[in-house]
């Protein structure tokens, strides 16, 4: 399932684009992700994790997209 699809406006009656957006599990990712940066309490253990460039808050949040994908299905 995708997030955000559309059709752009015809341009020439001869010519549409489609774009099919994020997947879904990106965009609950993405969400996820902006909460666990936003929240400053959770700093010192992105701190000890590794930093923004270990794969910590990347696993984290597709953790949380995986659980919102899974959630949907019952």
């Amino acid at each position: 399932m995708q997030a955000f699809p559309f059709i752009e406006p015809e341009q020439d009656e001869n010519i549409k684009a489609y774009h099919s957006g994020i997947s879904l599990r990106d965009y609950f990712a993405a969400k996820a992700m902006q909460g666990l940066l936003s929240n400053p309490k959770l700093q010192p253990e992105i701190l000890k994790q590794g930093g923004a460039f270990s794969g910590w808050i990347e696993d984290s949040a597709y953790g949380w997209a995986d659980a919102m994908m899974k959630a949907r299905k019952e």
